[in-house]
């Protein structure tokens, strides 16, 4: 169990266990108590794009759990204006809801993309908008109207628009792969022979942090999604791991050994030239303290035996005293709180290690997950899914969950092992 909880410092366990490459694509597993039944027709003109908008949306709301997508290209004539929908039939379809549109050129080489979604049974306009977007950016805009649609209807934000981040594995070759929220459009932004792990993205989604061992050692990096450039921002003595942004994107927490323990530093992640030398230990009790998280208003959630097993606990942002958060069995580890504050995500050992959720305010925990081997649970950033590695078919692949159980999904890859999701921030 110890050794499980350790495993930052282990870095050839990761060598028999890691990750692939490519897109992954998700199958649903389970769906939402109650799902909304939403007619979608196609859009006008989209067919002549890159990349037409219904697919996307539908596959959107489909692998949201919380929708019941019915296909209304059947209808004739098929509309898309308000005024051209035969709210009869799109209700005998069993409809609340329809979504209709158009795509047409815009100036300067852009398309627009206009749509409505209606009330079958009132008949009024629930959401109107029109985008403007490159061609290539389609998927964008698909995804863009899959968050109005899941707030206009479930009154929580969206998580389409967004990206994830993981470690793939296939033979001796590591990737850091980069992909929509969707598995689609993956791009490896960093390839090694070495162990790459624990990525983190910062809070506007430009930089991620991770550890790699190119240097024979765990050495902290954080590399420039834009420009590419990537530094050292912890490379002390002994390991340097488990980075954890705050939440100005200013500084990271890290797990350092340089003093024989483990223990949680605060490092300069302000840029290229940053001073990487000068590090502020948070913590100095206990065998062990790692998996540091912060929350959104500055505190931070880590792990530690301090009390004689792996639990959670709450601190500072500038250390000191801390509130054990996790009583129940005897091992809860890589917690991490939603960004509402109402949620902690974490891995709890119940009949093997599965994913839980504790409700901050009156600290009841639920189990989420029926598996034995999960780990590194990461919340979308509505904090209505959570994203977290699990083995199927004896390698390594992701699974998403809704934080309230029920809707369940798993991502394919095509080979290889897939481990440590980081669901990152909403694209501006």
């Amino acid at each position: 169990m110890l050794l499980r909880f350790a495993r930052f410092v282990l870095a050839m366990s990761l060598l028999a266990s890691a990750a692939a490459r490519a897109d992954i694509s998700f199958d649903v597993v389970g769906v939402g108590a109650n799902q909304y039944p939403i007619a979608i027709a196609p859009f006008q003109n989209e067919v002549q794009q890159q990349q037409p908008v219904t697919t996307v949306v539908s596959d959107d709301l489909t692998r949201s759990g919380l929708f019941k997508v019915i296909g209304a290209g059947d209808l004739s004539p098929v509309p898309y204006q308000p005024s051209q929908i035969n709210f009869g039939a799109v209700a005998a379809k069993g409809a609340q809801t329809v979504l209709i549109g158009n795509v047409s050129p815009s100036s300067n080489g852009q398309v627009s993309v206009k749509f409505w979604l209606m009330d079958a049974a009132s008949k009024q306009q629930l959401v109107g908008y029109e985008l403007i977007v490159p061609p290539t950016k389609m998927r964008y805009a698909a995804h863009k109207i899959s968050d109005m649609i899941y707030q206009k209807i479930t009154g929580f934000g969206g998580m389409f628009t967004s990206r994830i981040a993981y470690i793939t594995k296939q033979g001796k070759r590591f990737e850091l792969q980069v992909a929509d929220a969707d598995g689609f459009g993956s791009q490896a932004i960093l390839a090694s022979n070495q162990p790459i792990m624990s990525p983190k993205w910062s809070p506007d989604g430009t930089r991620l942090a991770y550890v790699s061992f190119e240097d024979q050692k765990p050495v902290v990096y954080i590399q420039d999604l834009l420009s590419g450039k990537r530094w050292k921002a912890s490379n002390f003595k002994g390991s340097n791991s488990a980075p954890a942004w705050s939440p100005d994107g200013s500084k990271l927490a890290v797990v350092l050994t340089r003093t024989g323990g483990s223990q949680i530093y605060l490092v300069d992640a302000s840029g290229p030239n940053s001073n990487s030398s000068n590090a502020r230990q948070l913590t100095n009790t206990g065998d062990i303290n790692t998996e540091p998280s912060f929350t959104a208003d500055g505190q931070i959630i880590f792990t530690s035996d301090r009390g004689g097993s792996p639990q959670i606990y709450r601190m500072s942002g500038n250390g000191g005293a801390a509130e054990r958060l996790t009583f129940q069995g005897s091992y809860n580890a890589s917690g991490k709180v939603s960004a509402d504050g109402k949620s902690l995500v974490f891995v709890t050992q119940s009949g093997g290690y599965k994913v839980a959720i504790m409700d901050m305010s009156t600290r009841q925990v639920q189990v989420l997950t029926d598996s034995s081997r999960d780990d590194s649970p990461t919340f979308a950033p509505n904090g209505r899914m959570v994203l977290y590695e699990t083995q199927a078919g004896g390698k390594g692949v992701l699974a998403a969950v809704s934080s309230d159980g029920r809707v369940k999904a798993r991502l394919r890859a095509q080979a290889g092992d897939v481990r440590q999701p980081a669901w990152g921030p909403m694209l501006k």
